[in-house]
């Protein structure tokens, strides 16, 4: 995805620190506080006899050291209390667009998006598939990967990679697969993944055949969003709401539903619970 240009280093940073969970950057803010305070509390260095050139070497680093701490007790706590904000914030975003595009039942939802947004609503798609995410966007010399995705596994944590193509990449091409697949081989990650809201080419999709790489397109995206977001079972739900019943259509579970209407009105069925995305049911 094209990219606008880079902030300041401060923004930079902050940015940096707001990849991180909110709770992490909050403890980060405590510790440097303290670790920072307690370093400008230090009493100076007191001369030491020797040279006079060694003897000012060493105050004025001290100077320096002890100077540099008193002002960022202060300011990288700020710095990181802010990106703490910023990650509670941006998970917040990425749950409302998570529902918003399920709810949309088409892709108006996911058209209507920057290419910020989208990059966060497929995070979070993925995040409710058990992964842990790391949002870098594609500007950087990593061959336009723009999520990297990682699942513990039983030799380590297992590395994916995602390049998201917005609706405006209506067709994707083979080049973007096969970039994508050169980055994989030279990072060794485990997987890949290139989502779009539009479509790929049979070039693209002949060449990630075989590879451990999976396109998702505008559908594939639908059903994916609707099922990371269906209402998952709560305490007060009794044992007849939910059902461990398998969708026929996209193995999907399936809920427990009644007829509204027709001349089945008032029976029970199961229904699939990525409706209205799969429609498949089973008689109750």
């Amino acid at each position: 995805m094209a990219r606008t240009k880079k902030g300041s280093s401060g923004e930079g940073l902050l940015g940096f620190f707001a990849l991180l969970p909110w709770w992490v950057c909050a403890a980060l803010a405590v510790v440097a506080y303290f670790g920072l305070h307690a370093l400008a509390e230090q009493p100076p260095v007191k001369p030491q006899a020797g040279p006079p050139g060694s003897q000012f070497h060493a105050l004025a680093i001290d100077a320096m050291v002890r100077g540099g701490a008193t002002a960022l007790q202060y300011v990288l706590p700020l710095v990181l209390l802010a990106a703490a904000v910023m990650s509670a914030f941006q998970r917040h975003a990425r749950k409302k667009l998570l529902e918003a595009s399920a709810q949309g039942q088409d892709a108006a939802a996911i058209n209507g998006m920057t290419w910020h947004q989208f990059e966060l609503l497929i995070g979070e798609a993925f995040r409710q598939k058990g992964f842990t995410i790391v949002e870098i966007g594609g500007s950087g010399p990593d061959g336009g990967v723009d999520l990297v995705l990682r699942k513990p596994s039983t030799n380590g944590n297992e590395t994916f990679l995602v390049q998201c193509k917005q609706w405006k990449a209506y067709k994707v091409g083979v080049n973007v697969v096969r970039e994508l697949y050169g980055v994989m081989a030279a990072r060794g990650a485990a997987g890949g993944f290139v989502v779009t809201s539009g479509r790929f080419t049979k070039e693209a999709g002949a060449f990630a055949e075989g590879r451990n790489m999976r396109l998702i397109d505008g559908p594939k995206l639908t059903a994916l969003l609707a099922a990371t977001s269906a209402p998952q079972p709560t305490a007060q739900q009794s044992a007849a709401d939910v059902t461990m019943v398998v969708c026929p259509v996209c193995a999907q579970p399936m809920v427990l539903r009644r007829a509204k209407r027709g001349p089945n009105a008032g029976e029970a069925f199961y229904g699939c619970s990525t409706y209205p995305v799969c429609k498949g049911t089973r008689s109750a």
